[in-house]
């Protein structure tokens, strides 16, 4: 169990970094109403979960990589906010294009994955 938690942690670390340094560098250009670094973070994620799990992937890995690392490399609260504000700023077009491409890439990416994990040893 507790190997597990510090597992789950040092994903979860790293994961955080990543999307922290991801968001910061995408998201504060100014060249998008779109937060392209949450999009980015968001689908490419859905790909490697569905990748880890269409691979078989279980175990100590999961723990790591699918739980620690992509449970906090994604977020769906800042995804939340960012709807949020670009719903408060009247961005009608911008807050649709986002929703769609986030939930409905993030599908696509997931199955996308999920069928490249099955194909491909890891």
């Amino acid at each position: 169990m507790m190997i597990a938690m510090m597992l789950v942690g040092a994903g979860g670390f790293f994961g955080a970094m990543a999307r922290y340094a991801i968001s910061l560098r995408w998201n504060s250009d100014g060249s998008s109403k779109i937060p392209a670094g949450t999009l980015f973070v968001n689908l490419s994620g859905s790909f490697l979960i569905g990748l880890l799990t269409g691979a078989g992937v279980g175990g100590m890995v999961m723990l790591l990589f699918g739980v620690g690392f992509l449970g906090a490399f994604t977020t769906f609260s800042t995804l939340n906010y960012e709807v949020l504000q670009l719903h408060l700023k009247k961005h009608k077009k911008a807050l649709l294009i986002y929703m769609f491409l986030t939930y409905g890439g993030g599908l696509l990416l997931v199955c996308l994955g999920f069928l490249t994990g099955g194909i491909l040893p890891l």
